[in-house]
């Protein structure tokens, strides 16, 4: 049975950084094209960034390149998103996505 869970968010400050991780079961991460995305409050999904199955290549949005870092550890069959320099307009719930399954997100929230 696929599972995906999200951990590591949190309260932070404007320029502070988070690192989110995506634990996954039933399946093999590296078998398939894994992205996060987030929904910010009254808003709708807004896909964050993607890492390619095989090539393990990585591409992200505009507004977090620079910011954001998506890796996997195959061993441990997790995904993770490393963010810095987080800004007010981060604040959502982030989700890991395979496919069109998503866990239950886990919320980010950036003020001072």
């Amino acid at each position: 049975q696929v599972q995906l869970v999200e951990s590591g968010g949190g309260l932070v400050q404007p320029g502070g950084s988070l690192r989110l991780s995506c634990a996954a079961s039933g399946f093999i991460i590296s078998s398939y094209s894994m992205k996060w995305v987030r929904q910010a409050p009254g808003k709708g999904l807004e896909w964050v960034s993607e890492i390619n199955s095989s090539s393990g290549s990585t591409y992200y949005a505009d507004f977090v390149k620079g910011r954001f870092t998506m890796s996997r550890d195959n061993a441990k069959n997790t995904l993770y998103l490393q963010m810095n320099s987080l800004q007010p307009e981060d604040t959502a719930v982030y989700y890991c996505q395979k496919g069109s399954r998503r866990g239950q997100g886990t919320q980010v929230t950036v003020s001072s």
